[in-house]
């Protein structure tokens, strides 16, 4: 009988594209949409739609470097997402969803197809990535100081979780949604993706989150 991530890993393929992209964060169970309209990163998406439909979101090491440099260092460490959307715009854009699949590494690159990036990646370090996304995988306690944090984060800001329905998702997509859409620094978002389990991630974001709602308000976080 296969593992949790067998059958995943199975299923995605040792050699994907990667797209670099300062402050972008892709999650397993998260759902990314973008807007696609540099030549190089249209023919990625026909090719993508052609095949798996694959394409792994990376982040440069240095912030912003792709605006300057056409192939900067990246971590070893992305996400792979699925093409679930896609839309051609009157001037030529594509815009896509990606759902986040499986973190993997990257092995070496292979290489330029059509002027993006090629790369063997490995998935096997990440199977748990493949769990049912409404497997209960917190401490309960974890995640209520997760939503409190995440409450007095919006409050902050003049926002509430009231009415979004973000404390009812599961362990998972909850921590996919807030690490996604928070504005995080690119090193802390790398730091979510490459936390070793849901829980270590939950912690960070908890951490984050009270760190951003002190330097916003001055006032010490509750930490009920």
């Amino acid at each position: 009988m296969n593992q949790p991530g067998e059958r995943m890993s199975e299923e995605l393929p040792g050699e994907i594209p990667i797209f670099p992209l300062t402050g972008v964060l892709l999650l397993p169970h998260g759902r990314l949409p973008l807007n696609i309209f540099e030549p190089r990163y249209l023919a990625m998406v026909e090719d993508a739609i052609k095949g798996p439909r694959v394409i792994g979101m990376v982040q440069p090491q240095e912030a912003d470097s792709e605006a300057r440099v056409a192939e900067p260092e990246v971590y070893r460490v992305g996400c792979a997402g699925r093409i679930t959307m896609f839309r051609e715009t009157s001037d030529g854009r594509y815009e896509i969803v990606l759902d986040g699949v499986s973190r993997f590494e990257i092995a070496r690159e292979t290489g330029l197809r059509r002027g993006y990036r090629m790369a063997a990646v490995q998935f096997e370090n990440f199977a748990g990535d493949a769990a049912p996304m409404d497997d209960e995988v917190l401490d309960p306690m974890l995640r209520a100081k997760l939503l409190v944090g995440l409450e007095q984060f919006l409050t902050g800001r003049g926002a509430s979780l009231n009415g979004t329905g973000i404390a009812e998702l599961p362990d998972r997509e909850l921590i996919a949604a807030i690490s996604m859409s928070c504005p995080f620094g690119p090193g802390e978002k790398q730091a979510l993706l490459e936390a070793e389990t849901p829980g270590d991630a939950a912690a960070l974001l908890v951490a984050l989150l009270e760190m951003a709602s002190f330097e916003e308000t001055g006032a010490p976080v509750s930490r009920q």
